[in-house]
């Protein structure tokens, strides 16, 4: 018989078992039990932010990074529904993550009272799972249950209320222990029907989604192009799957215009996706005509849509199935593929990259020149964070990786204000590092008030500001159909004095030619800073029409 414990104590218990590092929010009144329960806890971390969306973005980044849930938390009524929008862009985005409310006593969510909402029902549609703990005895089912849906391909947010009363209540339930369960892997029969349809192909290419950073496929994914010499097209998302200096590396496709990649995509006769979430590029934007061949591999079969249509489906571990498909292609003395076009697109983009490498300008810097000199800087294994704006277009294009997860990219909910909590995350996971997180003017300001929590924490990153004054992807997706905007322009603070009022180094960079020298500096101070470059979008029409004239030719 177990000594009876505090339902709250149970949780922070719970939590621990499952290997729970952090947990970031903004407490309240309703969560007042467990917050003293955690403040007791030897291994979970709690991160106080200032804003729950902060929170929400924190906890998102680590699970990216690690694979594992880390926790955020808010309070019953506004504090839960801050959470909103940051746990709606992980789950969107394929990301393991717990959220944590509190809730008034259930003697009164059945009327009317202050601050009381049904907070269930409105994570239900941003989370794959959403629950109300009734009795302190189904916490350990609840949080077990919790922490393995957010694992399980596609991962994504769990969420977990605990009213104030349940968290006072004693059980004497203890923690369930985890079972790690292991994907399955599609029969050899099914691989072979693969290999016989990818031998008959003149043209393949690989399109690389998500699932493969998630999957940790990255090496059987190497492996295997090295045997093949199939190109490799990433979606945002997929971005260091393969190094961006390996000949079979055809950089990212996801832009919504035609580019480069996309003769890769036009040419193949057959496209073999790996790990390819739907919401990142939609099959429409490359499969218009329906006449390719595809072979599907993921964790989980096929979303059903008239432009994505496989013949063969392969279910299941992604290293496994490309480990099986190597091990039959070690039998062939002849492969029949052309990869000329391939190659060309490769040599194409590559010189587009370096094109602007020496540019000279100064009052405002190229987007190209800025990410030639980002990359420059950044190591390896250093993690570039983009914010969403018309800056991420520029990334997504003009900067590659050598290592998965080494730039993040959100691609399926696309909130703005992601990069600066979300390097603060990056520091904690990886504080040997260099954290780079890139922001325009618009969304930095959104989740400007994590600037005191990254300075409390004196997390070593840099967030780089691109100003334009305005949401400036707005105004380009306008003057891109309409050939005119709407009112989308605002003004800044000073900066400089921003930086400083928060206790953060600053830099403002106006010529081309010293912006590498600033970002080494900022990187190599230690704590938070900040580096502002005016940006030159001018260039933003100049891309449309570059971009324009090579679908023609598609």
């Amino acid at each position: 018989m177990n000594l009876p414990v505090k339902a709250s104590d149970l949780l922070v218990a719970c939590l621990e078992e499952e290997g729970v590092e952090y947990i970031f929010g903004v407490p309240g009144e309703e969560n007042a039990d467990f917050m003293l329960s955690l403040a007791d806890s030897k291994k979970i971390r709690f991160i106080l932010t200032r804003h729950e969306q902060g929170a929400a973005f924190m906890a998102e980044v680590y699970g990216r990074l690690t694979g594992n849930p880390a926790g955020c938390l808010g309070t019953l009524g506004p504090g839960a529904s801050n959470l909103i929008t940051g746990v709606a862009n992980a789950n969107m985005d394929r990301v393991p993550m717990l959220v944590l409310t509190g809730q008034g006593s259930t003697s009164r969510l059945h009327k009317e009272s202050h601050q009381i909402m049904d907070v269930v029902g409105m994570f239900e549609p941003v989370t794959k799972w959403a629950i109300s703990i009734r009795h302190p005895d189904t916490i350990p089912e609840i949080v077990r249950k919790a922490v393995r849906l957010s694992r399980m391909e596609k991962p994504g947010a769990v969420h977990i209320e605990l009213p104030e009363d349940m968290a006072k209540k004693t059980t004497e339930e203890r923690p369930m222990s985890p079972r790690r369960f292991f994907r399955s892997q599609p029969t050899p029969t099914i691989v072979r029907q693969a290999f016989d349809l990818l031998m008959r192909a003149r043209k393949p290419v690989i399109l690389a989604g998500n699932g493969c950073i998630r999957g940790r496929a990255s090496e059987a994914l190497r492996k295997f192009c090295e045997q093949t010499g199939i190109g490799v097209i990433s979606t945002f998302m997929a971005k260091g799957c393969v190094d961006q200096d390996a000949p079979y590396c055809l950089y990212t496709v996801g832009l919504g215009s035609k580019d480069h990649s996309n003769l890769a995509l036009d040419d193949a006769d057959l496209v073999l996706t790996l790990g390819f979430d739907m919401v990142e590029y939609h099959p429409s934007l490359w499969n218009a005509q329906r006449d390719k061949h595809i072979v599907h591999a993921d964790f989980l079969p096929a979303e059903i849509d008239q432009c994505y249509h496989p013949e063969i489906e392969l279910v299941g571990d992604l290293t496994a199935m490309l480990t099986e498909l190597g091990r039959l292609l070690e039998g062939c003395d002849y492969l029949p593929f052309d990869l000329s076009v391939q190659q060309e697109v490769r040599g194409a983009m590559r010189a587009e990259l370096q094109e602007y490498a020496e540019d000279d300008t100064s009052g405002s810097i190229r987007p190209q020149k800025i990410l030639w000199d980002v990359r420059e800087v950044m190591g390896a294994s250093d993690i570039l964070l983009s914010d969403v704006g018309a800056h991420k277009m520029w990334i997504a294009r003009h900067y590659h990786c050598y290592q998965p997860n080494t730039c993040l990219i959100p691609n399926g909910y696309c909130s703005m204000g992601f990069a600066l909590p979300g390097a603060i995350a990056g520091s904690l996971v990886y504080p040997e590092r260099r954290i780079l997180a890139i922001a325009g003017d618009g969304g930095f300001l959104m989740n400007v008030q994590e600037m005191e929590t990254a300075r409390r924490l004196q997390s070593n990153i840099v967030v780089m500001v691109w100003e334009d004054n305005s949401y400036g992807l707005i105004a380009w997706k306008q003057d891109t159909e309409f050939k005119r905007h709407t009112e989308l322009g605002f003004g800044n603070p000073d900066w400089l004095k921003l930086a400083q009022s928060f206790g953060w180094r600053g830099h403002l960079c106006t010529q081309s030619g010293q912006l590498k020298a600033i970002l080494e500096q900022a990187l190599s101070e230690p704590g938070p800073s900040l580096v502002v470059v005016p940006v030159d979008y001018r260039e933003n029409p100049l891309l449309t029409e570059r971009l324009g004239r090579l679908g023609k030719r598609m």
